[in-house]
């Protein structure tokens, strides 16, 4: 989510728990129109057109909700309601219904005692771990920035953008080994994904890993010979004394 939309739902959300229904409700019909596709924003646009009286409207924001996320109890009991308001009696009992049922499925609990995530909410919060790390990052705290990271990757452990972050800070904090194991499971995870291959290069380079380093900008311009980035290093790496890989 951007700096503008994220205004926008926070705006809507102040409206909203003031009892501000219309204001709440253009906040929230901007974000949308601005490509918000979350669950959330849906669900409580959803419930403002309800109090506004605006069911059919409603319903649709709703029932987008839950086809964001189908886990989305609340979304499915508030779509009940407004189905029973416009006469939908059947459609709000099998709503009601379905919905009881995730709200059952839903008390089973992790090992720590936590309530399970679905992957929709695992990768929203590893985005918003993430922008705090990012926040770290420009103050130049990668040890904090790193921290954070990690704790996104511990939710999404596949996301691969978030991996090179995690090894792009570990690089600034002076980790070079650290930066080196995490690059290379990015390239593990996305191996036709290249610029997890130059970065690899680079922090192999860096670590005195020189015959390492150009195997993978070699296999850059394997997979692309056009590669600028990899051919550039290559070039470099090759115009310097000879040196031992290790």
């Amino acid at each position: 989510m951007d700096d503008q939309l994220r205004e926008l739902v926070a705006l809507a959300r102040e409206h909203f728990q003031r009892g501000d229904y219309s204001l709440a409700a253009g906040h929230l019909e901007q974000a949308v129109a601005r490509g918000a596709a979350f669950a959330d924003v849906h669900h409580m646009l959803g419930v403002v057109y309800h109090h506004l009286g605006e069911f059919a409207a409603a319903q649709r924001a709703l029932e987008k909700a839950l086809a964001i996320n189908p886990n989305y109890v609340e979304a499915g009991l508030n779509l009940a309601i407004v189905c029973n308001d416009l006469g939908q009696y059947e459609r709000a009992q099998q709503v009601y219904g379905a919905a009881l049922s995730r709200a059952r499925s839903r008390g089973k609990r992790e090992p720590n005692g936590d309530e399970p995530m679905d992957n929709y909410t695992r990768g929203k919060i590893a985005n918003l771990h993430a922008a705090v790390a990012d926040g770290y990052l420009s103050m130049r705290r990668p040890n904090d920035a790193a921290a954070e990271y990690r704790r996104a990757l511990s939710l999404c452990p596949t996301f691969v953008d978030l991996r090179l972050r995690l090894a792009h800070a570990l690089r600034e904090a002076n980790d070079i080994d650290g930066a080196v194991a995490e690059f290379r499971l990015a390239v593990q995870h996305a191996p036709a994904y290249l610029p997890a291959r130059v970065s690899l290069g680079m922090a192999l380079y860096a670590g005195g890993k020189f015959d390492e380093a150009l195997a993978q900008w070699q296999e850059v311009l394997r997979m692309d010979p056009q590669h600028r980035t990899a051919s550039v290093y290559l070039k470099l790496a090759r115009s310097q004394p000879q040196r031992s890989g290790t």
